[in-house]
């Protein structure tokens, strides 16, 4: 078939990638604009540690909820109104968040954030897919998560814009007008969120229905029309046939009377659904959220100052904008496959290089958790400066250390983060039952559904592990800083973007929409599974192994990648799928 399948009217496809691409913005300021606000909001809102947890968990299960009903509600109303329906209610979301006055509006407000992700995150590769001729439907892709990406970094701004007013108020030495000014800038955080989702639900409403959805559901003049609107007349035509062939070769095969077979076991729809699954697990399993959420705390333990790790962190962010952006400039002309081949090459090499770098230190760590278990009151709290005094006392060492400390109240398990004995401005570790032990069992089902609360409400603070490692030198926080932008870079010319085209691109039209959206919850739950073992197992087998684990995981995406993904550049979804029916 056509390896060029143009189309003749960039106005409308430019206008399209606008609108797909504010739907990315607001997925990457869905995920990164409770970080900006969080210090305010802890100070302000009066919440606890278990609610305040709760707040910022509650986008990933909005979006757990959303990505199981996101496919099926896809096919029932149509790409184009969900697509609508997933910006109303994100920008529901903000006056929800930003007026909120107590818990409960704040968790409705963060859950209806979480809800708008998921819809977006299956809902917009899926109308990009089958929306954009297959000349353009990379670089589609990669703009939506250029803009996501965009959408992260641009929240870690406004983050870094009020973080800068606050310094300023907080000069002026006046307690009431800091406390007053810091609820502000919560609020304000998420206001400037608010416009970008304004224009998507417009534009969401002024694009047409994918014309592919249209077609199964009988409207071919509506599904000609939908193609005419980006493509010339002769490439309508052929589209359309090349549709009409595909249901018709559907129907043959069900009227045989296998119509279990054909709609579960046959070899066009397994294998392409193994690869989806496989290809988005094995993008979380790189360590890319854990890496990105850690990443200042990661460089403070690699040897750099807290000054220097954020400076660091905000080019790391930076980078993954820039490198993404060349991967829109490949993903059409070097391929998928390459892509996702070189990326993951290239993420394997760096993460084993981070590992090394860390184990060099970390083989010298000690374990102060008797003498730490010690300093624990009779009301199951602990409260410890480590400083140098500190250090002589649990080592009798006088070197730069950083201390771990990972502590339990029952069934529940937490590690504290990275502390140095040479930070003059750091914060005496505390630990509370409160900032642990959900306070309801609606948080505890949430978080750990078969712990044992009533018990974890009396259970004493027990320490596992008070784990003091010898901080490295500077340079040595730079060469992995060096190694960890590397790493972003790999994954953001290979992994980034062309995870999800693999989402969108693999699956067949008939189990497209509910295949990714199991897909894309598989994604989730790796994701969930890594946050939750991340700082416990840093704290107990050091960073080193995490990074070793990650990059003993990238090979089996390599692999994938290299030997079992077929090249769709070019194609058109029904071609696609003829390939992995075997047909020519």
């Amino acid at each position: 078939m056509n390896e060029n399948h143009g189309a003749a009217k960039p106005g409308y496809n430019r206008f399209l990638l606008l609108v797909a691409g504010l739907g990315g913005l607001l997925y990457g300021v869905d995920v990164g604009i409770i970080a900006g606000a969080l210090p305010y909001l802890e100070t302000t809102s009066g919440l606890n540690a278990g609610q305040l947890s709760f707040i910022v968990a509650a986008v990933l299960l909005g979006s757990v909820i959303s990505t199981l009903f996101a496919g099926m509600l896809a096919d029932w109303l149509g790409r184009k109104k969900m697509m609508a329906l997933s910006g109303i209610l994100f920008v529901i979301s903000i006056p929800m968040i930003a007026l909120a006055q107590g818990y409960w509006p704040l968790v409705l407000g963060r859950l209806l954030q979480g809800i708008s992700a998921g819809l977006i995150g299956v809902v917009i590769p899926l109308y990009l897919a089958e929306c954009l001729s297959a000349s353009n439907r990379g670089k589609g892709t990669g703009i939506f998560q250029w803009l996501l990406t965009f959408g992260i970094f641009a929240a870690t701004l406004i983050g870094l814009y009020f973080s800068h007013r606050v310094d300023e108020v907080a000069k002026l030495g006046d307690a009431d007008k800091l406390f007053a000014f810091k609820e502000t800038a919560w609020r304000g955080i998420f206001w400037v969120s608010l416009p970008p989702g304004i224009l998507f639900v417009i534009g969401s409403f002024m694009v047409a229905e994918s014309p592919r959805w249209l077609f199964r559901r009988g409207k071919i003049d509506a599904a000609r029309a939908a193609l005419l609107r980006s493509r010339s007349d002769e490439q309508t035509e052929i589209e359309l046939k090349e549709m009409e062939e595909t249901v018709a070769a559907e129907k043959s095969k069900t009227s045989t009377g296998d119509k279990i077979k054909e709609s579960l076991l046959r070899r066009k729809y397994v294998v392409p659904f193994l690869l989806a699954c496989v290809i988005l697990a094995c993008n979380q399993l790189t360590g890319i959220n854990s890496i990105i959420g850690y990443n200042a705390t990661i460089l403070i333990q690699a040897g750099l100052s807290d000054l220097h790790a954020h400076l660091a962190n905000t080019l790391f962010t930076l980078i993954n904008v820039i490198a993404t952006f060349g991967a829109v400039l490949l993903v059409d002309r070097k391929g998928r496959k390459f892509l996702l081949t070189l990326g993951s090459a290239g993420i394997i090499v760096s993460l084993l290089c981070v590992g090394i770098l860390f184990h060099k230190t970390e083989s010298k760590r000690v374990d102060a958790k008797d003498s730490v278990q010690a300093l624990v009151t009779t009301n199951q709290t602990l409260t410890l400066a480590f400083n140098e005094t500190a250090l002589t006392n649990f080592t009798g060492g006088v070197l730069p250390s950083s201390l771990v400390i990972i502590y339990s109240y029952g069934d529940f398990y937490g590690a504290t983060t990275a502390i140095r004995s040479d930070d003059q401005t750091a914060k005496p570790v505390e630990i509370t039952r409160e900032s642990l032990v959900p306070t309801n069992r609606f948080a505890v089902f949430m978080s750990h559904p078969f712990a044992n609360f009533a018990a974890a409400t009396n259970a004493p603070l027990k320490i596992e592990n008070a784990l003091i490692t010898p901080v490295p030198d500077e340079r040595n926080g730079w060469l992995t800083a060096i190694c960890l932008f590397v790493f972003m870079s790999f994954f953001a010319v290979g992994p980034g973007v062309c995870v999800w085209l693999a989402l969108s691109e693999l699956m067949p039209t008939r189990i497209r929409s509910n295949g990714m959206s199991i897909a894309l919850l598989i994604n989730q739950a790796v994701s969930t599974t890594i946050a939750a073992i991340f700082l416990p197992t840093v704290g107990k087998y050091g960073y080193s192994t995490m990074f070793f684990a990650f990059a003993g995981f990238t090979v089996i995406y390599f692999v994938t990648a290299a030997f079992f993904l077929p090249e769709t550049k070019g194609k058109t979804l029904e071609e696609i799928e003829e390939h992995f029916e075997g047909r020519k």
